[in-house]
């Protein structure tokens, strides 16, 4: 297993994933291909987010890729919170591919995002889920995860908040 950055080679798989994604948000929404041209307009795209231009923050996307260069997840880490990420978004989003859950795939991106955190001398991580998400909350408990105190958004969803610190 190991990270590796989006690039052009990882076009078929990425696709792969997407075509396998089973609720109406992508998680993270840094992968989510919908309204580019084409996979060279998305890289672009991504590079001026991870740059934190505009409303983005810096961050940094990877994919974990097995053995085979199968795309098993994907993480969004962002270098440093707004507020709208302190109450919903956290330092990492990520998600695994359908197909791929209950593997200990979540887990296991979730401690090497740890790890690109530690790199960023991020000292203190938010991690957030849905409310619903019992088995995300499981896995950020899982890698250190202290929960905090709930946000609830406008639409009513509740948003679980766990730190980790390092």
């Amino acid at each position: 297993m190991r990270l590796v950055r989006p690039s052009i080679e990882w076009k078929n798989e990425h696709e792969d994933y997407l075509k396998e994604w089973d609720e109406p948000r992508m998680t993270p929404s840094s992968f989510n291909l919908a309204g580019y041209e084409n996979y060279e307009v998305y890289l672009d795209a991504l590079e001026i987010r991870e740059s934190g231009y505009g409303k983005w923050v810096p961050s940094t996307n990877y994919f974990l890729v097995d053995d085979t260069d199968r795309v098993l997840a994907m993480v969004d880490i962002r270098h440093s919170l707004t507020d709208y990420l302190h109450n919903v978004g956290g330092h990492i989003g990520y998600g695994v591919r359908p197909t791929e859950r209950r593997k200990g795939y979540a887990t296991l991106i979730l401690a090497e995002a740890l790890k690109k955190c530690d790199e960023l001398e991020i000292d203190r991580v938010l991690v957030t889920c849905n409310d619903d998400n019992i088995g995300s909350a499981k896995t950020i408990v899982k890698n250190g995860g202290i929960e905090d105190k709930s946000f609830i958004e406008e639409d009513g969803m509740v948003v679980r908040r766990f730190w980790i610190e390092r």
